[in-house]
C-alpha cells in the first residue's frame, strides 16, 4: 500500500562556481533529495516566490523552495519468493540475486520484490531494521545497496539495525570493492580503461541517465577478458554506485551492454533478450567482527550459453 505526502524544503544558494542547473545544485546541496527526485515531473521549484524551470542556472543568494511528493509504502506483503543464498549469519544475508527481481517496492513494482521475500523469510518484525526507522516507511528494510532489476549477482542485506548502519557506512565511504562481469557490443580497441564521467538523469528521457558535467561523480574500470566476433567479455570494477552506472559508461564509449535496450539498440537476431550484466563479487567488512570478506556469485547460464554459441 502506498501513501503519498507533499513535502517542501527551503535553502539559500551559496557561492556558485560557473553555470550550474538549479536541479543539479539542489541535488548536490539539499540532504535527502536525489537528482531524480528533484527532476521528477511533479516536483516544483520556486525562486524568490516564482516557479522556475529545472534547467535554469542558479545564482548565489537566491531563496529556493522545492515541493515534491514523497511516496511511502506500508504493510509490505510477505511473499514466498525463492532466494539463492550465498552466506548468512545473525548480522547479514548475502544472496545471488536472480535476474528480473526488483530489490524493493517502488511505483510500478509494489510487490514481488526482494523485500517481500525478506519479510516472508524473517517475519513482520524485519520491517523495522534501519538505524533511524526510515526504512520501515520506505519499505526498504535491510537494504543497503541495490542492483538493477535485470542485473543479477551478489547483494548483501542487513539483518539488524547495527549491521544496517555499519554496512551502509561502508557503501557510503566506498570502502567496499565491487566487480561485475559483462558482455558488451563491438570490438574493444583498448584492453583496459578507466571511465571517469559524472552521471545525471537524462533530460531527453526521464527513464534514462546520461553523462552530465553537473551530475554526480562516477568512476568505472574495465578489463577485456576475451574478445569474440561482435562482442567482448569484460571484468568491471565500479568505485561509485550511480544508477545504471556501468550501462551508461559503456554506452558512452560506444560499447553498450549486450541485451540493453534502454542504452543500446532494440533486440535483433544477434541479441539475447536479457541484460548481460552480473555482479560477480563483493568485498566488505563484516558488520560485527570487522573481518574482510569476499562473496562471489557464479557466472549465470545466460552468459555460458552466449559464450558457447560464440565459440562454436
Amino acid at each position: 500500500m502506498t501513501d503519498n505526502r507533499t513535502k517542501t524544503l527551503s535553502l539559500i544558494a551559496g557561492p556558485v562556481e560557473g553555470k550550474i542547473r538549479i536541479d543539479a545544485y539542489i541535488a548536490r546541496y539539499a540532504e535527502g533529495l536525489s537528482r531524480s527526485l528533484v527532476s521528477d515531473k511533479d516536483t516544483v521549484i520556486t525562486v524568490d516566490g516564482k516557479q522556475v524551470k529545472k534547467s535554469r542556472p542558479v545564482k548565489e543568494g537566491e531563496t529556493i523552495i522545492v515541493t515534491w511528493t514523497d511516496v511511502s509504502f506500508t504493510g509490505v506483503e510477505a511473499q514466498p519468493i525463492e532466494l539463492s543464498v550465498l552466506y548468512e549469519d545473525e548480522s547479514m544475508l548475502v544472496i545471488d540475486k536472480q535476474q528480473s527481481l526488483v530489490v524493493h517496492p517502488a511505483p510500478g513494482n509494489p510487490d514481488g520484490t526482494l523485500v517481500n521475500a525478506l519479510v516472508y523469510r524473517y517475519g513482520a518484525e524485519f520491517a523495522d531494521l534501519s538505524e533511524d526507522g526510515q526504512d520501515m516507511e520506505l519499505a526498504r528494510p535491510g537494504i543497503v545497496h541495490r542492483l538493477d532489476k535485470e542485473t543479477s549477482g551478489v547483494l548483501v542485506v542487513a539483518k539488524t539495525r547495527s549491521a544496517h548502519a555499519a554496512l551502509s557506512e561502508q557503501f557510503k565511504n566506498r570502502s567496499t570493492c565491487k566487480y561485475y562481469i559483462a558482455l558488451v557490443k563491438g570490438v574493444m580497441e583498448r584492453k583496459r580503461q578507466t571511465i571517469d564521467a559524472p552521471i545525471g538523469r537524462s533530460e531527453k528521457n526521464r527513464k534514462k541517465f546520461a553523462i552530465d558535467r553537473n551530475g554526480k561523480s562516477a568512476v568505472t574500470d574495465y578489463t577485456v577478458l576475451r574478445q569474440f566476433g561482435h562482442f567482448a567479455l569484460l571484468r568491471i570494477r565500479i568505485y561509485t554506485g550511480r544508477t545504471h552506472q556501468i550501462r551508461v559508461h559503456m554506452a558512452s564509449i560506444g560499447h553498450s551492454v549486450v541485451g540493453d535496450e534502454l542504452y543500446g539498440h532494440k533486440s535483433n537476431s544477434d541479441d539475447p533478450c536479457s541484460l548481460m550484466l552480473h555482479a560477480l563479487s563483493l568485498e566488505i567488512d563484516h558488520p560485527l567482527t570487522g573481518q574482510r570478506l569476499i562473496f562471489r556469485a557464479p557466472l549465470p547460464d545466460r552468459f555460458k550459453k552466449l559464450i558457447k554459441q560464440a565459440l562454436t
